[in-house]
Parts: C-alpha cells; sequence; structure tokens
C-alpha cells in the first residue's frame, strides 16, 4: 500500500510516519509544500519525499501519477477548510483521512458520501483523539447501560506544544460562543471559559480546563440517542499557558482583538519557551451518566494517562491504526464519513503499546 501523508514533515505528520514505516506492506511517501524538508525527514525513515501543495489544481493527477493508495492529511487548520483535498482523493479513487478537529468540517464531510461511494473510498475526517478515541470508549462502555443520559469529555495535554496550525484551530473558537447540548437544549460555553478543575490520578493530579469545540459535541447527540447532554473541555498542564490563554478569550469576546489567528505565530514561539517548565504529563477522561440494566444510576470513568510526553502520540494513532485496518482488509466501510465508530477500543490502544501511556475505569455505582 503506498501511502501519502501530506504535511508528512510537520509535528504530526512525523509522529504518524514514525509508526506507519515500521508496518510492512506501507510504502511511504513525505509531501509538502517544502520539498528539503520533506526529504530531510523522508531520508531519516528510507520514505520518499515529492512537494505537493494541498492547493495545487493537479493534485487529482499526481496522486493517480504516484500511484497513492491513501492520502493522510494533517494539513491543517481545518477550520474553514475546503474539501479540495478529499475531493482530489476521490477522483484519483485514493482513500482518504485526515486530522481534522473542526467542528463544521468534519460533520460536513459527509456531503462527499454519494461521491466517495461510486469511487468505492473511504473519505475519513477528524481520525483523531475526537471522536476517534472518544466514541471507541464509548462504544466499549455502551453495553453496561440501559439508558446513556451524559457524556462529559476532558483533556489536558502536557507542556509539549503542538504545530503552529492547531494553534491556529484553537483561535478560530477561543473567546466566541460554542454550541453545547445540556439538560435536553443547545446552549452557548465560550471557547476556552467555563473553566473548572478535574481530580485525575497520580501523577497528574488536578487541572484546570476549559470549553472548547469539537466534532463529538454534534455527533454524539445525534448518534446516541436519549443524551441530554455533551460536553468537551481542554486544557494545558502549564498553568501560565492554560491561563494566559483565557484571558486571552476575554480580549477576543470583548471585540478587543479581531483576529485572533494572526497571533498563532506569537503564541507558539512563546509557548515554546516555556515547554522546559512542564512535567510532561497528559491526562483524558469520558464521564459517563445514567442507568444501568436494573434501572439503578450508573456512573462510569474512563481515564487515560500519559507520561514523558507521549500523550502527542494519541491523536496520531486514530490514522494509524485506521492504515492498519485497511492494509490487513478489515475496513470494509465505504464512503465520507468521520473516524466516529471505525475503530474499537482495543484496536486503538495496541497502537500505543509501548508508551508510557496507561488507561483505568473507575465505576462508581450506585451513586446519589
Amino acid at each position: 500500500m503506498r501511502v501519502l501523508i501530506l504535511g508528512g514533515y510537520g509535528n504530526f505528520g512525523q509522529i504518524i510516519a514514525r509508526h506507519l514505516h515500521t508496518i510492512a506492506g506501507i510504502e511511504l511517501i513525505i509531501a509538502g509544500r517544502n520539498l528539503v524538508k520533506a526529504q530531510q525527514f523522508a531520508g531519516t525513515i528510507n520514505a520518499e519525499a515529492i512537494q505537493l501543495d494541498a492547493n495545487q489544481a493537479d493534485l487529482a493527477t499526481i496522486l493517480k501519477h504516484q500511484q497513492i493508495n491513501l492520502l493522510i492529511s494533517t494539513a491543517g487548520p481545518f477550520q474553514g477548510q475546503n474539501y479540495a483535498v478529499a475531493e482530489a482523493a476521490i477522483e484519483a479513487k485514493t482513500h482518504y483521512i485526515d486530522l481534522a478537529d473542526g467542528r463544521e468540517f468534519v460533520c460536513g464531510i459527509k456531503t462527499l458520501h454519494k461521491q466517495a461511494l461510486k469511487q468505492n473510498v473511504l473519505v475519513c475526517a477528524g481520525a483523531s483523539s475526537v471522536p476517534g478515541l472518544s466514541s471507541a470508549v464509548i462504544n466499549e462502555l455502551l453495553p453496561r447501560f440501559a439508558a446513556l443520559r451524559r457524556i462529559e469529555i476532558g483533556i489536558s495535554t502536557s507542556e509539549k506544544i503542538p504545530g503552529k496550525s492547531t494553534i491556529e484551530g484553537m483561535l478560530a473558537y477561543c473567546g466566541k460562543p460554542i454550541k453545547q447540548w445540556i439538560d435536553g437544549a443547545w446552549q452557548d460555553r465560550f471557547g476556552w471559559q467555563d473553566l473548572y478543575t478535574h481530580q485525575f490520578s497520580e501523577p497528574v493530579g488536578k487541572r484546570s480546563l476549559a470549553a472548547c469545540e469539537v466534532p463529538d459535541l454534534s455527533l454524539f447527540v445525534e448518534h446516541y440517542k436519549g443524551v441530554d447532554t455533551v460536553t468537551f473541555s481542554a486544557g494545558t498542564g502549564l498553568k501560565l499557558t492554560h491561563y494566559g490563554t483565557w484571558l486571552f478569550s476575554w480580549l477576543i469576546r470583548y471585540g478587543l482583538i479581531s483576529k485572533p489567528q494572526k497571533y498563532a505565530a506569537m503564541l507558539h514561539k512563546n509557548s515554546l519557551r516555556l515547554e522546559r517548565f512542564g512535567d510532561g504529563n497528559s491526562a483524558m477522561y469520558i464521564q459517563l451518566t445514567g442507568l444501568d440494566k436494573d434501572q439503578k444510576p450508573l456512573k462510569l470513568v474512563w481515564e487515560l494517562i500519559a507520561e514523558a510526553n507521549d500523550g502527542v502520540n494519541i491523536p496520531c494513532l486514530s490514522s494509524v491504526a485506521l492504515t492498519r485496518k485497511l492494509l490487513a482488509g478489515k475496513l470494509v466501510a465505504r464512503g465520507a464519513m468521520s473516524s466516529m465508530g471505525l475503530l474499537t477500543l482495543d484496536e486503538y490502544l495496541a497502537e500505543l503499546a509501548g508508551l508510557h501511556i496507561t488507561t483505568k475505569l473507575h465505576e462508581l455505582y450506585p451513586f446519589s
């Protein structure tokens, strides 16, 4: 299988490539606007390198010429991006996977469903921690419930700063209203506000989290019928970065900053300077509340703890697991869809083997 990673020399692209190049039967092509950077990284993993821009008109032709079986796009930010890359992949009869975290982008990918079906390809948006891992966890625990009422998700990252495009994506909703399904109605929360603290297991401990926008907020309300609350929050372990972003969100909310994305490079640079003060720990929790088979209250809290800055791998490994499943002929879905439900929890966690990552399930039964 010939797999092209668009943005393959970026932060997430490199992680994906290093995992994929160990899988027998995969030929990797590292692609991006800067050929020198693509060649330099490709040389470290014995991969091919080509110059490729997501916006170029002949993208489909190049995919055909290169005989690409799967295109993985890490070329964010996906907020406000169109589907030109996915459409080019469909035209070339190439499977497509991206790491999009933009709510509108991921939820809207289904508009390409008929085109993808006609070409017999998989077009998958949002192959990341959310909704890839989050839906896998929920589907694993769902049989415990007769009625699932609340889904609450929180992620706290280490000080390891992602690429500038990830920060641009966050700034797209920072300080702006986010529709979240709370108590059976759509309510506004504001990006990087509505702060609260969550107690994770050691060594992470207590972390502050803030409202963020992810595809799950729409997808889960539609998919898990009867749920009256779906929330998502995130934060960073570095208090200066976390609360600095919170203060920044107020400047946006009050109209003092009209184009926050233009500050992405500055924020990225300053965050890099603070990395040395972090503890290297990340965490994720998914709290499910409802009724068990005996109609008694049930609350389950699934938790993931990542140490030694290994948490940065987690959003990347959804695409790795999907690629492995495609290669083995076990992923038969075709058409355009989000990553929700395409992987089991075991399939996702198998990719975390060898990393400083552990998971556990806390059960509160019964509770009041």
